[in-house]
């Protein structure tokens, strides 16, 4: 079955680091769950959170499709086309 949208077609599936999002970490925050960037890194909130900081590097960077880092959850989102895959072969 073909992506969704262009931007899911390949999602790297390369390790995620351990910790959680740094921008909540670094104000004494806390978060709901944590999104990882596939184009840089970068390890954010998801838009349950209060701060919403994975939405906010897309909007900031442009980079726009993150991972689940929850385990057990083995998904993709595109924030630009709202759409999400399994990355679960």
């Amino acid at each position: 079955m073909p992506a969704p949208c262009s931007h899911l077609e390949t999602v790297p599936l390369a390790s995620m680091p351990e910790g959680g999002c740094a921008e909540c970490l670094a104000v004494g925050d806390t978060w709901v769950h944590l999104r990882f960037c596939v184009m840089c890194g970068q390890t954010g909130c998801c838009d349950s959170s209060k701060n919403r900081h994975a939405r906010k590097h897309w909007k900031d960077h442009g980079h726009g499709v993150v991972r689940s880092k929850e385990p057990g959850e083995y998904w993709a989102y595109c924030y630009q086309d709202d759409e999400i895959i399994s990355t679960r072969g």
